[in-house]
């Protein structure tokens, strides 16, 4: 009869500590918000996309965020590939120069790679707009 009660008393403890195990790995997820973002650039122009990354409803500092432009009409590699953390308040700021490159549509997309300690669960979200550089 002990080893009964022991056995029961074993198995609920088993089933509290799974579900606390389970919400350990739960996902984490940070996001870039792109702020006021212009998308119509003439060529020698600089392109100036800032924003900030939001984590739990708050601005998150030291999120590794990697910036990739490309031309949105072929599979060619990327004409700017960078990646750097957003600052100690959160935001984070794109620089590119475009004089050598063509006119046309290009895709820019931001990707959040979550807090260094959180790199395990993480859930890599994005946002993409669209960028229309002209002849000047």
């Amino acid at each position: 009869m002990a080893f009964r009660k022991i056995y029961l008393i074993s198995f609920i403890l088993l089933l509290f500590m799974e579900n606390g195990v389970t919400n350990a790995f739960a996902t984490h997820i940070s996001q870039p918000i792109l702020v006021d973002p212009k998308t119509h650039y003439t060529v020698g122009d600089t392109i100036i996309l800032h924003g900030w990354v939001e984590y739990n409803a708050q601005p998150a500092p030291d999120v590794l965020l990697n910036f990739k432009l490309t031309h949105s009409d072929s599979d060619e590699a990327p004409v700017a590939d960078q990646s750097y953390p957003s600052d100690q308040k959160g935001r984070f700021e794109f620089k590119f120069d475009t004089t050598n490159e063509a006119p046309g549509a290009y895709l820019f997309t931001i990707t959040s790679h979550c807090l260094e300690i959180h790199r395990y669960a993480c859930t890599y979200k994005n946002q993409t707009l669209s960028i229309q550089l002209s002849n000047p």
